[in-house]
């Protein structure tokens, strides 16, 4: 794949960061090591720290044989991989620091060691990106510029903004500098390989896309739950809270996956066009909606974590009942439940159907009358689908039993694959927009979560106890 690729330069921006050093680094030595990297590709940081080409690249290397267990038994090709790196130093207010990166770039293509092309990777807090954004304009570094004879892309982590306001000023501001097809705004549970199979899963399979709607769906159920607490993102937290940090962008592109309508073509604009329809259809919430719509929680002990405010309101779970208001899934309860100390780590999303409209096997009326038919789509940690029907439990009686047939992608398929970093990388590197959310997408999100915000503005969180499944009152929700 090497020799198939434009020669590029990524520059990384928040070269020290977490994010840079657990994930970034690693997925490009990853990539380079198995062939999907050009052969001249550069990979310049960007950071506030002082220091030199050399300490760069020992800060990387250092970085790769903490995360990237290849790297200590691959001396040569972490060398070669190191001897791609370079450093410039810039505040990402100054504008002398843009300057000195468009020299480095240009330095380097004056020796003819790479071609034109490149990529901005912004590893760094989003109320930080407009400044770099505007700083790669007037260092005629963006994507709009005439004179550029190579192609341009910037990847943006989440969140887009904080609100409908600030994600709609964040995309007026990326579009001063760049065109929408150059902009390539990342998360990652698009790049986990269950997530992209749900297209896969009910558009390839004849025996449930006839069924994938409110004539034979009763609910669809999405969890997003972890079994730890914020750890050192207080100061964030306080500002984000767990609608923002996990529903308006992990929560909803999986609701929109499963709800879409089958795309015209797996054009990555056909794909984003029917994301882009299920997230507008979403039913925005009121003051009165959201009483029966609505559970927030916040865990025991948040308030005495460090940054965070001792009498807080911040939510740190969610159960929300969302309604899609088209033809597909009118009548249908989407359910969402995410939470930060819960009682395990898990996402998964549970597709209930309707029962059959007469019970045969057990007790009329009773509570075991119907085994409800469901797909469960696990996407962490466990990587399954698994479909719950009916069985006739052994002995004299017509009583049926819930069983399970499981497909499981570790034992099935072998061999390396792509974590969603190598996955998503790849794709910006390839121009593939398909699994990148697009800005119509994100203010349409924010739509949403804005008018949940405001609807619950001022009600107190339920507590719940560490490592349990959230406030009791979120029991009836799924």
């Amino acid at each position: 794949m090497s020799g198939t690729l434009d020669n590029f330069t990524i520059v990384i921006f928040g070269a020290s960061s977490d994010l840079a050093s657990r994930k970034l680094f690693p997925s490009v030595f990853q990539l380079a090591r198995w062939g999907h990297m050009p052969e001249l590709f550069r990979l310049i940081g960007v950071g506030r720290r002082e220091q030199s080409h050399d300490e760069f690249r020992a800060f990387v290397r250092e970085r790769l044989l903490e995360h990237s267990p290849e790297a200590a038994a691959e001396a040569a090709r972490l060398d070669a991989f190191c001897s791609r790196l370079f450093y410039v130093r810039s505040d990402l207010d100054d504008p002398a620091g843009y300057e000195a990166l468009r020299d480095e770039i240009q330095r380097e293509e004056e020796k003819g060691r790479t071609c034109h092309n490149l990529m901005f990777y912004l590893s760094i807090p989003p109320s930080l990106a407009p400044a770099v954004v505007r700083g790669l304009g007037k260092a005629g570094l963006g994507g709009r510029e005439q004179s550029c004879t190579g192609w341009r892309k910037i990847i943006a982590e989440k969140p887009y903004g904080y609100d409908l306001e600030s994600a709609r000023e964040l995309n007026r501001v990326i579009d001063e500098v760049f065109e929408e097809r150059q902009v390539y705004r990342i998360d990652h549970y698009l790049g986990k390989e269950p997530v992209q199979n749900i297209m896969v899963f009910r558009f390839s399979n004849g025996i449930f896309e006839p069924l994938w709607n409110r004539q034979y769906i009763a609910q669809v159920m999405i969890t997003i739950a972890e079994d730890f607490g914020i750890r050192d993102r207080g100061a964030y937290y306080e500002e984000s809270g767990l609608l923002r940090d996990i529903i308006q962008n992990h929560g909803l592109q999986l609701l929109a996956a499963i709800a879409m309508e089958p795309p015209v073509d797996l054009s990555a604009d056909s794909i984003r066009d029917e994301k882009s329809k299920i997230l507008r259809s979403v039913r925005h919430f009121t003051t009165d909606s959201v009483r029966d719509s609505v559970v927030i929680g916040q865990y025991e002990g948040y308030q005495s974590e460090k940054n965070v405010a001792p009498d807080s309101k911040v939510e740190t779970f969610a159960a929300v009942k969302f309604h899609i208001d088209n033809w597909r899934w009118s009548g249908v309860p989407f359910y969402m439940k995410a939470g930060k100390n819960l009682a395990k780590s898990v996402t998964e999303i549970v597709i209930t159907f309707r029962c059959p409209p007469q019970n045969y096997y057990g007790p009329s009326g009773g509570a075991a009358c119907c085994t409800p038919n469901q797909v469960v789509l696990g996407i962490q940690p466990d990587e399954t689908v698994a479909i719950r029907f009916g069985a006739k439990r052994p002995g004299e009686q017509m009583i049926t039993d819930p069983v399970f047939m499981k497909f499981d992608y570790r034992g099935t398929f072998q061999g390396e694959g792509l974590t969603p970093y190598h996955r998503l990388l790849l794709d910006a590197i390839e121009g593939n927009q398909m699994n990148f959310i697009r800005k119509d997408s994100v203010e349409y999100s924010w739509e949403i979560i804005d008018s949940l915000k405001d609807s619950i503005d001022g009600q107190v969180p339920e507590q719940y106890p560490v490592h349990s499944w959230g406030p009791e009152s979120s029991r009836i929700y799924g």
